[in-house]
């Protein structure tokens, strides 16, 4: 321990493996987790670098990345003893499901309306303001998806969905495409239409697919258990 100044003090985090465990609130858990976010936010600034040019590059750079957290950060979500040998499971890069989409503004709020609270997988009440929709445009079926302001401290989009697998092989509270609060953002340019862009991912490409009658793709093997991690 080391003294600063008068009536403060600093703690080095013992950052040995049996001294704390992800989620113990400790300083070295909140120490591995910011390093975690600050990993996830690199790679989508990267992904969104390469993705104007070289989407399918891209796509394989955030899979390798992706995986190499899965397999070597302390605060990865996939069990200790399961991490080296773990294999993350996608469909082939497909450019039909990578779209590039105005935001058509919502109606404003009613004077005095309350902020949404939408479901989520964990035990705090998130609000979110509705500020427009996204049509995708799948083949034979377009569908429209509300995009959400998170109303907390620091803001930011949000376009999650629901489908028949959800509760059963999928999140009960839903997938999401668009989650600025885990820097799952490819990015966008407010200068020509407020564009956004939106790619269905790994098994939101199966779920969207299977449940709005499209063919299922590539087989895949059995689902393995939803990690959490953005």
């Amino acid at each position: 321990m080391s003294t600063n100044e008068p009536g403060a003090s600093t703690v080095t985090p013992d950052t040995s493996p049996d001294a704390w465990s992800p989620g113990d609130g400790s300083p070295t858990d909140r120490l591995w987790l910011a390093d975690w976010r600050r990993r996830v936010s690199a790679l989508y600034a990267e992904v969104r670098g390469m993705t104007a040019t070289e989407p399918e590059i891209a796509h394989a750079h955030w899979r390798a990345v992706r995986e190499l957290l899965y397999r070597e950060h302390p605060q990865s979500p996939v069990p200790a003893a399961e991490r080296a040998s773990f294999e993350a499971r996608y469909f082939a890069y497909d450019p039909a499901l990578r779209f590039v989409v105005p935001i058509e503004a919502a109606p404003p709020p009613a004077p005095g309306a309350l902020a949404l609270a939408l479901p989520n997988s964990g035990e705090d009440t998130l609000s979110f303001r509705r500020v427009g929709t996204v049509t995708l445009p799948l083949p034979g079926d377009p569908r429209r998806l509300s995009v959400f302001w998170m109303a907390g401290y620091a803001g930011g989009l949000f376009i999650p969905f629901r489908d028949g697998t959800n509760g059963t092989e999928t999140y009960g509270a839903g997938r999401y495409l668009i989650d600025a609060a885990k820097s799952h953002d490819l990015g966008g340019d407010p200068e020509s239409g407020t564009l956004t862009r939106l790619q269905l991912r790994d098994a939101a490409v199966l779920r969207l697919r299977s449940t709005m009658g499209l063919p299922a793709g590539p087989a895949r093997e059995p689902p393995r258990p939803p990690y959490p991690r953005g």
